[in-house]
């Protein structure tokens, strides 16, 4: 998700010495500026619910958060605690989502499901999970991501527990409707662990851990995926991917339709997006309003191996050093299909697809594809896809990376940029987005703690300065009641309710 990491990012990069790619040339740097002069932009905006304040947190006493008038939050599941397995809750909260809400006796009970984006490390600190992939050794060393499921009944936390285990780097995902979660692992590695695994696929996780397999779904892909979203009228699974500058957009089409749990492994045909009369159609730099139609090509082999930039007919703009890229993107882009900078979060909501491209732009240096990042809106009934949000800076939004709509249709971003100063001082934000496409605070993360405050608590985490670690797993109750949210490090999930009436969430 966040390149601050690349140590965990290319730890298990395994396609051997990398091809170069070659440089811009003189005429499109010149091409990129003008354009860039000419984008139209999101604004700030004042929020519908009002300014942000420090609120302590209901469940620990601490400041956690900042957030609007009449808005209150209770957390748990922090790194650290202890889940019902009696091992240690995992670090590196990622994407989450209610996956199951039902009545017992007289009380509402939601299950959700969290992604914990670890890399490699000792086999004493994978998740002991029910469902898992890989038990064998990558370069010494275990797969420790996975998910944890956790339970919230009657507005309070209740319990969390294990799911998956033995996959890496689990970063989004997202929800079925038929009520399970769809974890992907987000890196692009040949390795093949002491069991004959690879990873870069996506698995299914049930509401109930004890029916979770640990099976990827092979024909989804095998590459750096970040999330995805079900199409609940015909059961197509549109997938994003999270590689600077050599990311498609894909959608996963299941033979097994109306879906249940265990359909989506029983095969599909992976696709990728084109744009309709433009091959190779590069989306990395975008202005407010621009649309493009889209078609879709079928990838041959949703399973091939990572690559190199030789294996393309073309350089891809923003390719400004040698790189390596998945074997579905090559045969994407050969086949002229589009071109993302770096696709993360997707939602479902009302017949339209929307994705967040973490940064569409460019930087200081005119470099493209390393903006500040764009929402892309796309109608699934006409296939046309539009720029419904470009950042014009980290005040108007740093990096929107994890989405989500609420059952109102307000959409909500997870910044993933890192410290965000602004008029209330640093730390990462949630904002909203209004009809108009202009950006809002609604949250701001404000976890800087002494090791008394930790103590008292009854936490096990390092004291320190936390404010810039992401936003993730933005999600609503099906009611629209409730704003579950994590911070990734130190690793906490929120609960927030409040006046959500009040705006347009």
């Amino acid at each position: 998700m966040k390149p601050h990491d690349m140590k965990r990012r290319q730890m298990l990069q395994g396609s051997g010495a990398l091809m170069a790619a070659g440089l811009f040339t003189t005429l499109q740097g010149l091409q990129m500026r003008q354009a860039h002069a000419a984008t139209r932009f999101s604004n700030l905006v004042t929020g519908p619910y009002g300014a942000l304040a420090p609120v302590n947190d209901l469940s620990t006493g601490l400041p956690l958060l900042m957030l609007p008038s009449g808005f209150s939050y209770k957390s748990f599941g922090w790194t650290g605690d202890l889940m019902a397995n009696g091992q240690r809750c995992p670090s590196n909260h990622d994407g989450m989502a209610v996956v199951r809400t039902r009545q017992v006796g007289r009380s509402t009970e939601m299950v959700l499901v969290r992604n914990h984006e670890r890399g490699t490390g000792s086999y004493a600190n994978r998740i002991q999970a029910p469902g898992v992939y890989d038990d064998g050794l990558i370069a010494g060393d275990t797969a420790l991501g996975g998910t944890t499921n956790l339970v919230f009944r009657d507005g309070n936390w209740v319990s969390m527990a294990p799911s998956l285990g033995g996959t890496l780097v689990n970063c989004a995902g997202g929800v079925t409707p038929w009520g399970t979660w769809l974890s992907c692992e987000e890196i692009n590695t040949n390795n093949v662990s002491s069991t004959g695994k690879k990873h870069g696929y996506v698995f299914e996780v049930t509401a109930d851990p004890l029916q979770t397999t640990g099976q990827p779904i092979v024909g989804m892909g095998r590459f750096a995926h970040e999330a995805v979203a079900v199409d609940p009228k015909t059961g197509i699974v549109y997938e994003t991917e999270d590689a600077r500058n050599v990311s498609a957009l894909y959608r996963y089409v299941p033979h097994v339709t109306p879906g249940g749990v265990g359909s989506l492994v029983q095969g599909g045909e992976l696709q990728a997006a084109r744009v309709k009369g433009r091959p190779n159609a590069s989306l990395i730099v975008a202005s407010m309003g621009d649309e493009v139609e889209l078609e879709w090509v079928t990838i041959a082999n949703p399973d091939a191996d990572i690559t190199t930039t030789a294996a393309l007919t073309a350089v891809p703009p923003g390719i400004t050093s040698t790189t390596n890229c998945s074997g579905t993107f090559a045969q994407a882009w050969n086949a002229g299909c589009l071109q993302m900078s770096r696709g993360e979060g997707i939602w479902y909501h009302a017949g339209k697809m929307y994705i967040a491209d973490t940064s569409v732009g460019v930087d200081s240096s005119s470099r493209p594809g390393r903006g500040d990042g764009a929402v892309w809106e796309l109608d699934l009934a006409t296939m046309k896809m539009k720029a419904i949000y470009v950042s014009r800076g980290q005040l108007v939004g740093n990096n929107p990376d994890n989405i989500t709509v609420s059952p109102r249709g307000g959409i909500l971003l997870c910044e993933d940029g890192g410290n965000s100063p602004d008029s209330y001082g640093s730390g990462s934000r949630v904002f909203g987005l209004t009809a108009q496409g202009d950006a809002y605070y609604f949250a701001k993360n404000t976890v800087n703690l002494t090791a008394a405050q930790i103590a008292a608590a009854g936490k096990t985490i390092n004291a320190g300065d936390y404010q810039g670690s992401e936003f993730c797993g933005a999600c609503w109750d099906p009611s629209g009641r409730v704003l579950f949210v994590n911070i990734q490090t130190p690793g906490i999930t929120f609960a927030i309710t409040g006046p959500w009436a009040r705006g347009n969430q």
